[in-house]
């Protein structure tokens, strides 16, 4: 799995012209699925993710939590986040999970961070989505579990 964090001020995703799912302060998460992931990593992923010290304290330094400032979640499912660019110009996405791997390991994701006290808004699978955000920092990171809990 990988994820791509930006800490934001607000964000939504659009589909057809609707808000489908709004947050105000929080963390917006594209979320990229693997063929080989497993249920086990939605919840070292949503664990990592969910407690990162990422907005700043009363002296401006990066200390305090999600929870600690009462953020919300926007999860958006991104299988362009296992393009492979190294040959050629057009990106292969051989390595996403196909549709029905990946929309049960979404859906667990999902049910991770509302266990977890952050109900998420979200877009919808495999939809056309228009999705904006306002950064805040910005502050924006990428978070593979190949690093944080290794294959093997």
């Amino acid at each position: 799995m990988r994820a791509v964090v930006t800490r934001v001020k607000n964000a939504s995703v659009e589909i057809g012209g609707k808000i489908v799912g709004e947050i105000g302060q929080g963390f917006l998460i594209l979320l990229g699925l693997a063929h080989e992931d497993t249920p086990s990593l939605c919840t070292k992923l949503a664990d990592k993710i969910l407690g990162l010290r990422v907005f700043e304290d009363e002296n401006g330094k990066m200390n305090r939590s999600l929870s600690d400032v009462g953020g919300q979640v926007l999860v958006v499912s991104q299988f362009t986040l296992y393009g492979d660019c190294s040959h050629g110009r057009r990106p292969s996405f051989i390595a996403a999970a196909r549709p029905e791997t990946a929309v049960p390991l979404y859906e667990q994701f999902l049910r991770e961070c509302e266990s977890r006290g952050f109900p998420p808004q979200h877009g919808q699978f495999g939809a056309d989505m228009q999705v904006r955000s306002q950064n805040d920092g910005p502050v924006t990171l990428i978070i593979d579990t190949d690093q944080i809990a290794p294959r093997g």
